[in-house]
C-alpha cells in the first residue's frame, strides 16, 4: 500500500517535471523566431513549478472525497434494508406477568436461512432444553453453534417453531423476547458512557443493586463511583473485567435463560474460574445454554449438544454420550490428549448422579 503511493506520487512529479520542461524549451523555440518578454516567460515556468505541488493535493482530495462518499454510499443501504419483525408484542396477545417463569425451551424443526439463496445453515433442528437444565452445546468451525443462538434471538428468519415456557417466540414482539434472555458474548460490548450506564441502560436498578452485582463478580473496587466513565469499547478495562461487567449486567437483569457465547475464550483461567464459579452460584435455578470453547467448562453440564454441519448430532448427558466410543464427544474428547482426556472423563462421571437426581424430579 506504501510503495503503490509513493510510486504514484513520484510519477505525478515526473509528469509534472515533464511539463515544466516543456513550457520552458517552448519558449526557447519560440525565442528563435521572435522577440518574447522575459518577464512572460518567468512568470509561465513559475505558475508551471506550481503544478507539481497542486497534482499532489488535487489527486490527494479526490481520493478523499471518494472515499467519504463511501461512506455515503453505505449509509444509503442501510436506509433500504429490511426492517425486523414488529419491536412490540401485538395487543391481542398476552404474556404471563413473570414469563417465562421456569426456563423452558423447545426447538421444533427449526431451519434457518441468513440468505434466501443460501442453503440452510440451521437444519430440521429438534431438541428441548428442560427448566434449570445447564447444555453445552460443541462442535467444530461452522457447526451452527452461533446460529442457534441467532435463531434464538430472531437475528434472522426462522422456519420452524421455538417455544419458550409452551409460548411460540414468533407471536412475541422482538424488545420483550430479548429483554427477557441474557447473552454474555465472546466479545464483551460496553459503551462510552458511565460505568452505571453500562450496568443499567435503562434505569431499572437502584445503586445499591448495582455495587451487589459489581460486588459478586469481584469489581467493587474497580472504581469508586458509578460515574466512572467508560471508554469506547471498554480500553481502560482488561478483557477478563469487560467480561465480568457483561456477567455483572446479566445478574442485575435476573432472567431465567442465560446464554453464554464463548464467553471464557478470551480470558485467563482465573477469570474463567469466577465466571464459572459465579454462574453455578447465581444462576443456578437458570437455563443456561453455552457455547464451549473449552470442553472442560461445559463437562459438568446437565445435557451437551453436539453439533455438526447445522444438525443435532448427539444430545445427552456427557457421561452417557462418552460411553459411545465412536461417538463424536468422546473423538472431541480424545482429541485433548491423554491426560486431559482422562480428567474430562472423571468430571462427566463426577456430575452424573446430579443430573440422575434432577431427571427422577422431572419424571
Amino acid at each position: 500500500m506504501i510503495a503503490s503511493i509513493s510510486s504514484f506520487g513520484l510519477w505525478l512529479d515526473l509528469l509534472s517535471f515533464i511539463f515544466v520542461a516543456c513550457v520552458t524549451f517552448g519558449f526557447i523555440i519560440v525565442k528563435q523566431f521572435g522577440n518574447v518578454n522575459g518577464s512572460q516567460v518567468g512568470l509561465a515556468v513559475s505558475q508551471s513549478l506550481i503544478l507539481t505541488g497542486m497534482v499532489q493535493y488535487g489527486v490527494r482530495q479526490a481520493a478523499e472525497v471518494v472515499s467519504q462518499m463511501t461512506s455515503v454510499e453505505r449509509v444509503l443501504e442501510y436506509t433500504k434494508l429490511d426492517k425486523e419483525e414488529p419491536q412490540e408484542t401485538p395487543k391481542g396477545t398476552t404474556l404471563p406477568k413473570f414469563w417465562p417463569n421456569y426456563g423452558k425451551i423447545e426447538f421444533q424443526q427449526i431451519y434457518l436461512k441468513y440468505s434466501a439463496e443460501e442453503a440452510p445453515v440451521l437444519k430440521n433442528l429438534n431438541f428441548t432444553v428442560k427448566p434449570g437444565e445447564k447444555v453445552g452445546i460443541v462442535g467444530r468451525t461452522g457447526a451452527g453453534k452461533s446460529s442457534l443462538i441467532t435463531a434464538l434471538f430472531r437475528l434472522a428468519p426462522v422456519e420452524g417453531s421455538i417455544t419458550i415456557d409452551d409460548i411460540d417466540t414468533q407471536i412475541i414482539g422482538l424488545i420483550d423476547l430479548r429483554k427477557k434472555i441474557s447473552i454474555i458474548p465472546q466479545e464483551p460490548v460496553l459503551f462510552s458512557a458511565t460505568l452505571r450506564y453500562n450496568l443499567d441502560p435503562f434505569e431499572e436498578f437502584s445503586d445499591k443493586d448495582l455495587w451487589k452485582a459489581l460486588e459478586e463478580v469481584e469489581l467493587k473496587d474497580v472504581s469508586e463511583s458509578l460515574d466512572y466513565f467508560v471508554q469506547e469499547g471498554g480500553s481502560n478495562f482488561s478483557v477478563g473485567q469487560r467480561q465480568l461487567l457483561c456477567l455483572a449486567r446479566a445478574i442485575l437483569r435476573n432472567n431465567r435463560i442465560l446464554v453464554l457465547d464463548e464467553a471464557t475464550a478470551n480470558v485467563d483461567p482465573k477469570t474463567d474460574a469466577l465466571i464459572q464459579k459465579t454462574i453455578r452460584n447465581k444462576f443456578s435455578e437458570c437455563t443456561v445454554l453455552t457455547i464451549a470453547h473449552r470442553l472442560h467448562t461445559i463437562m459438568d453440564s446437565d445435557k451437551v449438544l453436539v453439533m455438526d454441519a447445522g444438525s443435532m448430532v448427539e444430545y445427552d448427558h456427557p457421561h452417557r454420550l462418552l460411553q459411545h466410543t465412536d461417538g463424536y464427544l468422546y473423538n472431541m474428547v480424545a482429541q485433548t490428549g491423554p491426560a486431559m482426556a482422562a480428567q474430562l472423563h472423571t468430571v462427566a462421571e463426577e456430575t452424573y448422579s446430579t443430573v440422575i437426581e434432577k431427571e427422577k424430579k422431572f419424571k
